[in-house]
């Protein structure tokens, strides 16, 4: 499967953010942490007019503005369509891979490993570590596995993963 990554815009948020929570939903739903009427009634029609009220009412939104970082944040289209995104920006020493999200449609068919191990490649170019976290029970969890990343620790809700750099035999 083809695809390009673009830069995101803080334009994108709202699509983003319905995009966040139609691939998180069931993943929410098993760990008892989805809300279906405050993560949806609430979407905003600009950032710009979201204010700190609507923020305590929607956690789920909350969350996601509080870490949306359109520099950080790369759009995954395929034949122009919106296929996913993907927000990778520095961490402390690090790379910290915030959200990662393919649209269920796009979903099973090679699309988020192409993604991720192209981010992998940048990672490695630039000998910098990937961490991230998943939620607890989440089928991400094996995905990131299976790309080599290794679990670093867990609490309550997340279990928390990171991948060296692979180091060049050319350099």
């Amino acid at each position: 499967m083809h695809f390009h990554f673009s830069q995101a815009h803080q334009s994108d948020f709202d699509r983003l953010f319905a995009l966040r929570i139609l691939t998180m939903r069931e993943n929410l739903e098993r760990i008892g942490r989805f809300d279906p009427q405050r993560a949806l009634e609430r979407i905003p029609k600009s950032v710009k007019r979201f204010s700190e009220q609507d923020a305590r009412k929607n956690k789920e939104l909350e969350r996601f503005q509080n870490s949306f970082r359109p520099q950080h944040t790369r759009l995954i289209t395929v034949k122009d369509q919106l296929a996913g995104c993907v927000a990778l920006g520095p961490h402390e020493d690090d790379w910290l891979l915030e959200h990662f999200y393919i649209a269920p449609q796009f979903q099973g068919h090679g699309l988020g490993s192409l993604a991720l191990s192209s981010l992998m490649t940048q990672a490695d170019q630039a000998q910098k570590t990937i961490t991230l976290s998943v939620l607890q029970q989440s089928d991400a969890a094996r995905f990131y596995e299976r790309h080599g990343f290794h679990k670093t620790g867990e609490d309550e809700w997340d279990i928390y993963y990171a991948r060296m750099p692979v180091i060049s035999r050319e350099s």
